[in-house]
């Protein structure tokens, strides 16, 4: 897979200690290196989901039940007998009081299904996709988390030493989990701190993701 290319200058690494570990032991970052963007390159919000299928789901229902009471109310209109179940659920309505257990679990239910409704109404959604910094005005860019995983393997999996890696990406954090078959794990692990914070520069992201990378000797067998 390509990377995207970029015209700014690399980012800068901050390192806290490391913690302790001898060279035949797990070794792992303390750095937490927190890559800063170069440029600022501008700001553009999570991408908002479209969610068609809660949208269509409710719709159907709400048409669903609204034209079972409209066709209910025109047939008693029309001199014919409200249909049963109308009926019965008046009566229970009427009879049964609020402390009810069931009337109480039907209202919690309402409740947790209104305040869902609210929730899918007011968060983006499309927690999958990482927004990148916008180069054109009016055009939108944003990356698979996936992809971005990929593209960092890619990356680290270059570096003098590493045999494997795995890498993960989420909203926040990329955390890094590779394997040193030789070197120095202390070089191996500045070197991953590099790749990883010049990959990141080069996708391009609006919010800057920590690093945190862990480097260790294949396990014994």
């Amino acid at each position: 897979m390509s990377e995207p290319e970029t015209t700014r200058r690399l980012p800068t690494l901050e390192k806290t200690p490391r913690g302790p570990g001898g060279p035949e032991g797990p070794e792992q970052s303390a750095s937490a290196a927190a890559y800063t963007s170069g440029t600022g390159g501008g700001r553009a919000g999570r991408f908002w989901s479209a969610r068609r299928v809660p949208a269509a789901l409710v719709a159907l229902v709400l048409l669903a039940v609204a034209g079972l009471f409209l066709y209910d109310v025109a047939a008693v209109r029309a001199g014919q007998r409200a249909m049963a179940w109308r009926r019965s659920l008046a009566d229970e309505l009427a009879s049964r009081p609020l402390e009810n257990t069931w009337v109480l679990a039907a209202a919690a239910l309402a409740a947790a299904l209104g305040l869902w409704l609210i929730v899918l109404a007011v968060t983006p959604g499309l927690r999958g996709i990482l927004p990148m910094r916008p180069a054109t005005p009016g055009i939108r860019a944003g990356l698979d988390r996936p992809a971005a995983a990929l593209v960092l393997r890619d990356r680290v999996m270059e570096v003098a030493g590493v045999q494997s890696v795995r890498i993960t990406v989420s909203r926040r954090r990329v955390r890094a989990r590779a394997i040193a078959h030789f070197r120095e794990l202390d070089e191996v692990r500045g070197d991953v701190d590099a790749a990883l914070a010049e990959g990141l520069e080069r996708l391009g992201l609006v919010r800057p993701l920590a690093l945190t990378v862990h480097v260790r000797r294949p396990g014994k067998r």
